[in-house]
């Protein structure tokens, strides 16, 4: 895990705790296995295996007397030196939009004098927490280093809140599951003063009562192509790393190859690769990649590098035969000869829900915790540069709630093909008849439905969720769910009373604060994406293999935005992210697409996740046997048994909150076990996050 964290304080005086204790003499403390990149008055570190050219500090030639100033960058960006050395001048003047313009995924910090700059990115990958300490404000890019240092108990209702409601910022807040540990929104920064804290967004807001003009489409895919290209190119002309610490190969082995003995060794390959599992994502990623014209030393001006060739990665689960098209497309756009295929076959060892009694501890919970084994087999097989497609159909695809942005934009003519695909997809039945109507009416009444008054009847149904709780069998069904300012999440329905009474309150709390209010379906999205964000965040940490980096481009700032600028009419046309990134790569060049190519395969993953499930059964009876979710007051350990049991034997029950159940009890046991802090000196604490190891009692928790 690889995090920076600083603080800033009225103390002019480098890593003290200030007046603290002994007659307010000042201590020293500083995290564990750190890089000092700048010290008084206001110190900030680099902490983890972070690369060389993955930390950039530049500072700008000052008059003598002007205040400092300085800018770190760390990640993989793709801006220059000069470019750097441009957005600081810009950012002291106040032009903070210009440190998360550049190709990448990066965290910018901005020093000028005693006035520090923090962004955090659009999607929320990158995002940035902040807490009280020593009359003044530390800051990190993870919540636990925060939590260690002011010794912070769980927030039981913050945990609540996520498995209620996950996609509803209002009930989440800026909390975490630590207490008195804050997170900065997406599209935020968070600006510290001689330890006053203040957090403005750097993004323009749009009107509610002027409809934005509509960008023509033709333009706006060559806009989310321009940003993809160089989103891969920033990864492509970045160092090459190999792996460091990697054990020899063994020598032959009977019915192995190099690249099976090297995964079976665990560590990741020299150079660039992607996945490749031949849906649209991932496969825009690595022809991109392979293909990509204009790099320097490369021949023909095509490739990766001079000679070198992608490691295309594609996971073919024997446990089911339903990817068997997905694995054909794969091996048909892997006949590039720019592309290196390598094939990961895994049987019931890499099904979800395996290997539950091992894994790392993550900054917080998330679903991606019952996947980690599942994606470790392929990333094992990866290079050290691996490029994923996570995050596309988040950025890319029209939320349902946009139905409702369309109505109040008088454009009722584009509800017509994906009302007619919703009818389509649900068969011919009696019902399917009705469903145009029932989507129209539920679009208008979303779009006629205040801020306010959606909060507030989602909090006076919560409380009833786990009788309510809607059945989501059909993609209409699923829609209709969605034509909501806020709905339950898919753990809800197994959450006791209580809790769901504590998540309602929050609600109407939210509901009564003033707010900068967007468009249903516009909020709706950006909260799906943040969800997508803060998993794949977790994912990272969850299947992290030593020396290896996990390139998401869509998930970065430039193409984000490039996304929110194609006009609805286009998101919600069936097949739209297909049909986008079918552009984006034939405006790169690239023509020759196998039959099929973008078809979804949700109903694959659904039959694995049933299978993980059925296998793994006995384990997560003994992990729910006295499980600490009951000990906090969420859940009865009764119920969630037989929604295990029965989900295992074919009912059908939201595996996705089966998951989130899972993931939050493994978390929680993970950080209960946990040793040591990630703090030392004279002053460091005494314990660590979750002081004691004991769960808070519900009764004295508050929302």
């Amino acid at each position: 895990m690889r995090w920076l964290v600083g603080w800033s304080s009225i103390a002019a005086s480098f890593g003290t705790v200030g007046a603290v204790g002994n007659g307010g003499e000042g201590r020293t403390v500083h995290p564990v296995g750190s890089q000092l990149l700048w010290g008084d008055p206001d110190p900030l570190w680099a902490v983890g295996d972070w690369r060389p050219d993955e930390i950039r500090v530049i500072g700008v030639a000052t008059p003598e007397g002007a205040p400092t100033a300085r800018l770190a960058v760390l990640g993989c960006c793709g801006a220059t030196d000069e470019q750097l050395r441009v957005g600081l001048l810009a950012a002291r003047g106040g032009a903070m939009r210009h440190l998360t313009a550049w190709p990448g995924s990066y965290t910018a910090v901005v020093q000028i004098g005693r006035r520090i700059t923090v962004a955090g990115d659009l999607a929320g990958a990158r995002p940035v927490f902040h807490t009280p300490w020593a009359n003044g404000t530390a800051f990190a890019t993870a919540a636990l280093p925060l939590a260690d240092l002011i010794e912070a108990q769980l927030d039981i209702g913050h945990l609540a809140a996520l498995l209620a409601c996950p996609e509803t910022p209002e009930a989440l807040g800026d909390g975490t599951p630590y207490v008195g540990v804050k997170r900065v929104p997406p599209g935020h920064a968070l600006i510290l003063r001689e330890g006053s804290r203040e957090i403005t967004g750097y993004e323009a807001v749009a009107s509610l009562a002027v409809a934005a003009p509509q960008a023509d489409p033709v333009h706006a895919v060559e806009g989310v192509r321009d940003a993809l290209v160089e989103a891969v190119r920033a990864r492509l002309t970045a160092p090459r790393h190999a792996p460091e610490g990697r054990p020899p190969d063994p020598g032959p082995v009977p019915g192995m190859g190099p690249a099976d003995r090297r995964a079976a060794r665990g560590g990741p390959v020299a150079g660039i690769g992607a996945d490749l599992s031949g849906g649209s994502a991932s496969a825009t990623l690595a022809l991109l990649a392979s293909g990509l014209p204009g790099l320097p030393g490369t021949l023909l001006g095509h490739g990766t590098g001079a000679g070198e060739r992608l490691l295309a990665v594609t996971f073919n689960d024997l446990t089911t035969r339903g990817d068997e098209e997905e694995l054909e497309r794969a091996r048909v756009i892997a006949a590039n000869p720019r592309l290196h295929h390598v094939v990961v076959a895994a049987g019931e060892e890499a099904l979800p829900y395996a290997s539950l009694e091992t894994g790392a501890l993550t900054d917080e919970p998330a679903p991606s915790l019952v996947l980690a084994e599942r994606h470790r087999r392929r990333l094992s097989a990866g290079s050290a540069d691996h490029l994923v497609g996570h995050g596309a159909r988040q950025v890319l695809d029209a939320h349902p709630a946009r139905l409702a942005d369309l109505l109040m934009d008088r454009r009722r003519r584009h509800l017509l093909r994906p009302v007619a695909a919703l009818t389509k997809a649900e068969g011919p039945t009696a019902h399917s008849l009705f469903v145009p109507l029932t989507v129209y009416r539920a679009a208008r009444r979303l779009a006629r439905t205040s801020y306010r008054t959606g909060l507030e009847s989602a909090a006076g149904l919560l409380p009833d969720a786990n009788r309510y709780a809607p059945d989501l069998a059909t993609p209409a069904d699923a829609s209709l769910a969605a034509l909501a300012w806020s709905r339950p999440g898919p753990a809800a329905r197994w959450l006791t009373g209580e809790a769901l009474a504590e998540v309602s309150v929050r609600l109407q709390e939210a509901a009564i604060r003033p707010a900068s209010v967007q468009r249903p379906g516009e909020a709706r999205a950006r909260a799906a994406l943040a969800r997508g964000a803060a998993d794949h965040r977790i994912l990272e940490q969850a299947a992290e293999i030593r020396s290896q980096r996990l390139h998401a481009p869509f998930l970065d700032n430039q193409v984000v935005r490039a996304a929110r600028a194609l006009p609805e009419s286009l998101r919600v046309q069936p097949g739209a992210r297909a049909a986008i990134l079918r552009r984006v790569l034939s405006g790169a060049g690239i023509h020759d697409l196998p039959p099929g190519w973008g078809t979804p395969s949700q109903a694959t993953s659904t039959a694995v996740t049933r299978t993980g499930l059925r296998i793994a059964l006995p384990d997560l009876m003994a992990l729910f046997d006295a499980p600490l979710l009951a000990d906090a007051g969420l859940v009865e350990a009764r119920v969630v048994r037989k929604a295990l049991r029965a989900a295992s034997e074919g009912e059908p029950l939201p595996l996705d909150g089966l998951a989130d159940l899972a993931s939050t009890e493994l978390w929680l046991r993970r950080l209960l076990a946990r040793r040591g802090t990630c703090w030392t000196g004279t002053a460091a604490p005494r314990q660590r996050a979750v002081a004691g190891g004991v769960i808070p009692a519900r009764r004295t928790l508050q929302p």
